[in-house]
């Protein structure tokens, strides 16, 4: 079951790097996007989960799911939408891997927990990947908003990191609550607070050049980017280590390159194929102790599982 929802996960947050970068160019402001997909999504999972009395409105003024909406949705996204319009949908895909290396640099630097060489090992070649992804001509283009937006992604991260690790605190600290409220909650504090920016940063909210497009981007992200690849991602931190749901980040790069490349023709220079290959080997060797401890205990578990019978 764990293993099913991780891979539907992967495919799913695969495809919505490409959705972001045709609502963002079919002219819907960044941040209101952002804003009306995550507060929609988690106001709907909300409703829903009260319809059969599973969910307490409470969990909106728990400081737990405020400060996870603030990183795992404001910090993360603001930066995602907002890069887009510089960078293609398959950078920031790539560039969004290293949330896992800032997660256990946190946790090194907040539990005092020792980092592995192999960790440590894997959080370097990671480094190195997003420097070389960030070489001019990486994408063609030597502008320098193009190098700006993909630091900001970078940046973006850490919030990333920061809400998964409080995500798992929150979990532990109101276990009557199910992964899906925790979920709802906290992304409506985040969309609320994309809402907000949005307010006080962004005008022209009628020059969006393309409806259809506008529209089935938010439809695609709201019911099936947020409602169900990010409770998806709830539900799989609060069943296993944190770092876990998080190795998403170096499956669907894979699946956010070829689509770019498939279906809105964007550029795969040299420097981009490098820079994300290394990339994704960094982050698979800054997880591999826990993926390890994961496969370890899924095999103790399957042994167990076939004494008994």
């Amino acid at each position: 079951m764990i293993l099913m929802g991780y891979f539907t996960m992967c495919l799913i947050f695969g495809t919505t790097f490409l959705a972001i970068k045709l609502g963002v160019e079919a002219g819907l402001p960044p941040f209101l996007g952002a804003g009306v997909r995550f507060f929609a999504a988690g106001l709907l999972v909300m409703l829903i989960m009260a319809a059969r009395r599973k969910i307490s409105f409470s969990l909106l003024l728990r400081k737990e799911t405020l400060l996870t909406g603030f990183g795992l949705t404001f910090c993360t996204f603001a930066a995602l939408y907002w890069a887009e319009q510089y960078i293609s949908s398959g950078l920031a895909s790539v560039l969004s891997a290293t949330g896992p290396a800032f997660i256990l640099l946190l946790q090194a630097g907040v539990s005092r927990i020792r980092i592995p060489k192999i960790a440590l090992t894997g959080t370097l070649i990671g480094t190195a990947g997003v420097a070389v992804l960030l070489l001019p001509g990486s994408e063609g283009t030597h502008e320098p908003m193009w190098l700006i937006a993909g630091l900001v992604v970078v940046a973006g991260e850490i919030g990333y990191a920061s809400g998964a690790l409080l995500a798992k605190h929150a979990s532990a600290k109101l276990p009557e609550a199910s992964p899906l409220s925790l979920n709802a909650a906290q992304m409506m504090h985040g969309g609320w607070m994309l809402l907000l920016l949005s307010l006080l940063t962004e005008s022209g909210y009628g020059g969006v050049t393309n409806v259809s497009q506008a529209m089935l981007s938010l439809l695609y992200l709201t019911l099936i980017g947020s409602m169900a690849g990010h409770s998806l991602f709830y539900w799989l931190v609060s069943r296993t280590h944190p770092v876990f749901p998080t190795t998403w980040l170096y499956v669907s790069p894979f699946i956010a390159l070829a689509l770019g490349a498939y279906l809105y023709n964007e550029p795969l220079h040299a420097n981009a194929a490098v820079g994300s290959l290394i990339v994704v080997v960094g982050v698979l060797l800054t997880n591999w102790p826990s993926i390890r401890l994961l496969l370890r205990s899924r095999r103790l578990a399957q042994v167990e599982a076939r004494s008994e019978s």
